[in-house]
């Protein structure tokens, strides 16, 4: 399997970093989904049903396990010296900008949160450029993830056929009545149908989805040595199939729609993640084929979004009108504060001063570009932007070719990439975590030879 190599090893401590990040990133999915701008809200599980199936952890105990990763790390999987590309400063220079502008912010107790959450990502995007890119072989870390998406899908699924139900019934019954104060989100979310999953809401789910099934789907194809191709097709039909299942009831539109669109991709570009003269990257090389796959994807995924979500539209699309609003205060907010912003995570304060009647207040802008700018201004906005995406085209560029599970990974992040334009990514920690962590590891991987030549001296 190809991301299994391609990098000086640390041999077996290597691996061992790889496992215990692929843990951690597992259990983010599972345990905190949530946003750090909602960690008042949290509370320490007080049983085991509550610790194992119950509500998300404190935020404070993913802290301490990425510590705790850190240390390993340095033990484990001591960095390799080589000569970092410029795109490598950017998390830390961002995180610096965030820190500073969180000194000139109109509501501390929300910046705190969203600040530790920021340095958690810049130390995992760290953590995958320096540690992650030691190991020989990420086979185990590529399975933490799929396990995690597999229990997500399934929690999922659960919802959708009785689960959401049960659910509220046991919420009023048992919760709610010891709860001093309950966000309006969490209310609206159990008392409406979409899924969700573990994650922190329908949307939520369908990034996570974006994010993670590229790599699984390649994964199970890419077990050649351990499944025969009967058995191969059979994982990738039930991943695949039970993702989609998921996305559909999540409710998503432009969830759906960024599927269609990494699928497209995906086929463009499907020779790049192969060795050159192999027979599967030859399956789909020529360019007519791949036009007719793509015109026949495009003709049947934009059929059923239609069919699908037609009373949506019919009914104005009111979530799109929702983020227009969201989109409009943004840029208001960061006209009259174009240097510092209002701090990280402080987008809902200015924003209820400056809100439509009719629209729904919202604590995050759902464009993680935008809330950039917003909350930290011009630089802050253009730090995030410029690193995202040039680490994604140096990613791709330098990274990807010759490996599929690196290109699957390249395709996920694309993904939450994009997603981001529409939603909060970035401030689910789930999500933003194992990106960053994934595009350290493919900036890692885009080394260019004279860097290597270095390091092997």
């Amino acid at each position: 399997m190809k991301g299994d190599s391609a990098k000086p090893s640390s041999g077996a401590s290597g691996q061992a970093f790889a496992a215990l990040m692929g843990v951690f990133l597992g259990l983010a999915f599972l345990k905190f989904g949530n946003p750090p701008i909602m960690a008042k809200f949290e509370t320490a599980p007080t049983n085991i049903y509550e610790f194992v199936m119950g509500y998300p952890w404190p935020s404070g105990w993913a802290y301490g396990m990425l510590v705790a990763l850190v240390v390993a790390g340095l033990r484990l999987a001591t960095p390799e010296p080589h000569r970092p590309n410029w795109i490598v400063f950017l998390p830390g220079a961002w995180f610096a900008w965030q820190f500073v502008t969180s000194l000139f912010s109109v509501d501390f107790s929300l910046t705190q949160g969203v600040l530790k959450h920021f340095a958690a990502c810049s130390v995992c995007f760290y953590l995958g450029y320096f540690f992650l890119s030691r190991a020989s072989s990420l086979r185990t870390f590529f399975i933490f993830l799929l396990g995690a998406l597999v229990v997500v899908v399934i929690v999922g699924w659960d919802q959708h056929f009785g689960g959401l139900e049960q659910t509220r019934k046991y919420f009023y019954l048992y919760i709610y009545p010891q709860l001093k104060e309950v966000p309006p989100e969490y209310i609206k979310k159990i008392g409406s149908n979409r899924i969700f999953g573990t994650l922190f809401y329908p949307n939520t789910l369908a990034g996570a989805i974006l994010l993670l099934l590229p790599i699984s789907l390649t994964l199970c194809w890419e077990a050649k040595d351990r499944f025969t191709l009967e058995a191969r097709l059979f994982l990738v039909s039930i991943v695949g199939f039970g993702s989609l299942g998921a996305l559909v009831w999540s409710g998503s539109k432009g969830g759906w729609l960024l599927a269609l669109l990494l699928a497209i991709v995906a086929m463009g570009c499907q020779n790049l993640s192969r060795p050159q003269g192999s027979v599967a990257g030859g399956l789909v090389s020529s360019r007519r084929l791949k036009i007719g796959f793509a015109a026949l994807l495009i003709v049947i995924g934009l059929t059923f979004f239609f069919l699908r979500y037609a009373d949506f539209f019919h009914k104005g699309a009111t979530s799109v009108s929702a983020r227009g609003d969201y989109w409009r205060a943004a840029v208001q907010i960061t006209v009259e504060n174009p240097v510092v912003g209002t701090g990280p995570g402080t987008f809902s304060k200015p924003y209820a001063a400056i809100k439509r009647p009719e629209s729904e207040m919202a604590r995050l802008v759902h464009n993680d570009y935008l809330e950039q700018a917003s909350d930290s201004g011009i630089p802050g906005a253009l730090l995030y932007a410029v690193f995202v995406f040039g680490a994604l085209v140096r990613g791709f560029k330098k990274g990807i070719k010759g490996d599929a599970m690196a290109f699957a990974a390249w395709l996920g992040v694309l993904g939450w990439g994009l997603h981001s334009f529409i939603e909060f990514g970035l401030y689910v920690p789930a999500l933003s975590w194992t990106s960053m962590t994934l595009l350290g590891w493919l900036l890692a991987r885009g080394r260019n030879p004279l860097d290597k030549a270095e390091s092997a001296r």
